[in-house]
């Protein structure tokens, strides 16, 4: 069993539902904390867990050492990824997904969700894993190891409710990538519910508005 990271939580500790929201490169599990009270979920029971990730160089930025999901080592993120890493952060997100599980969260009321990166993670994760979830949140991203896609994708989830939004100005992931992501889902046979925003590579009270509105329906 991959080691658990550490995480910042919100929440009761007898919850009926849970988040687990990935951040984006270079961030820690803080950056959506303040995120939590503009929801309006504070009444559902809803625990979110916002893990930190592992601290390794990232090759696009001259090797610094900051907290990554997994390295990128091209401007073009969808070009060389690191597969090992988005495996071994899979393997991270499997076992935060467990730890829910024995805190007597059932999987159908368990959202993954991410920014950037961690929607990456998110996206790649929920798709692959063998239990029904509640839902995917994707912010700012796009799907990753889409080659291997069709033969490690589980049928369990080919329903899950999936969110994605994106900047319109995106300069980090451009839009066209999380444009194909989304039409590759598609043709696949899932069901995006799509948003674009006026923005670039962050997040806006607008999408806010709509996150909030796609949870609290998720979690009637």
């Amino acid at each position: 069993m991959s080691q658990l990271p550490e995480c910042v939580e919100v929440g009761p500790a007898d919850a009926q539902y849970s988040i687990i929201w990935l951040h984006g490169l270079g961030a820690d599990g803080h950056d959506f904390e303040p995120l939590v009270p503009e929801l309006g979920l504070t009444d559902r029971g809803v625990r979110f867990v916002f893990p930190h990730a592992p601290v390794q160089p990232v090759t696009v930025n001259s090797g610094m050492a900051m907290r990554a999901w997994y390295d990128i080592r091209s401007p073009q993120i969808q070009q060389d990824e690191d597969r090992d890493g988005i495996q071994a952060s899979q393997a991270i997100l499997e076992a935060l997904i467990r730890r829910e599980v024995e805190r007597g969260i059932d999987t159908r009321r368990l959202v993954l969700a991410g920014f950037s990166q961690g929607g990456a993670i998110a996206l790649h994760t929920g798709l692959r894993h063998n239990e029904p979830l509640g839902g995917i949140l994707a912010l700012s991203t796009y799907l990753p190891l889409v080659s291997t896609f069709e033969q490690e994708r589980e049928p369990t989830n080919q329903h899950i409710p999936i969110f994605m939004a994106h900047g319109k100005s995106d300069p980090i992931v451009p839009l066209w990538l999380a444009e194909d992501s989304r039409y590759f889902l598609e043709q696949a046979g899932y069901s995006v519910d799509w948003h674009t925003y006026a923005m670039q590579h962050q997040v806006s009270l607008d999408e806010v508005s709509d996150i909030a509105a796609w949870l609290g329906h998720n979690f009637a």
